[in-house]
């Protein structure tokens, strides 16, 4: 009897809360703007090769971004 009690009051709550919300929302910008970072790079003649696919922001940052982002998220998802 009790556990319908406790399921008829949460029936109207949020499993993740407002604080929660902000910060999924921070990381999943976090997450695009590391994508942004790692795109670009490409050549327009197939014939020349671009070597600024190998630059700092490419290869480093921005994997740093979105691993970062991803690890924010779950941090967002089980923080009370």
């Amino acid at each position: 009897m009790a556990q319908q009690n406790d399921n008829k009051n949460n029936e109207g709550k949020m499993a993740l809360g407002k604080k929660n919300l902000i910060m999924m929302a921070i990381g999943v910008a976090v997450i695009v703007l590391g994508f942004i970072l790692m795109a670009g790079g490409g050549s327009d003649d197939p014939t020349v090769f671009n070597y600024e696919m190998f630059s700092f922001r490419r290869i480093t940052l921005a994997p740093i971004l979105v691993v970062g982002g991803f690890a924010f998220e779950i941090y967002a998802i089980m923080k009370r």
